[in-house]
């Protein structure tokens, strides 16, 4: 990941309503949410979901898949997991700390 990328997912993610659903979406794991569910759960108006979403799937974070009338959003664990790379690969003076480890450890169980 590289500065420009690590930015963009960074702005798409300093917004609520764009943190809850990115959030939700990690929660629910590989099997991600349909968009109505993800809806609901937020209780924000579909066009303003889809505005959202948008703005998440252009910075990479969120993946999407047609299931017949469904449409699916997942996380995009990689990306979720580059960028956390990006942020803590400086720490500890270069040196694997205890907190980058467990962060890494968890998201890749995903």
């Amino acid at each position: 990941m590289n500065n420009s990328n690590a930015l963009n997912a960074l702005k798409a993610l300093a917004q609520e309503s764009r943190l809850a659903a990115f959030r939700l979406l990690v929660q629910a794991g590989q099997a991600g949410m349909a968009v109505g569910d993800l809806r609901e759960a937020l209780d924000i108006p579909p066009a303003t979901l889809t505005a959202h979403l948008n703005i998440l799937r252009s910075a990479g974070l969120v993946l999407d898949q047609r299931e017949g009338r469904v449409i699916r959003i997942r996380a995009d664990y990689s990306c979720m997991n580059a960028l956390i790379g990006f942020l803590t690969e400086n720490c500890c003076e270069g040196a694997a700390c205890e907190a980058s480890v467990k962060a890494t450890e968890i998201c890749k169980a995903c």
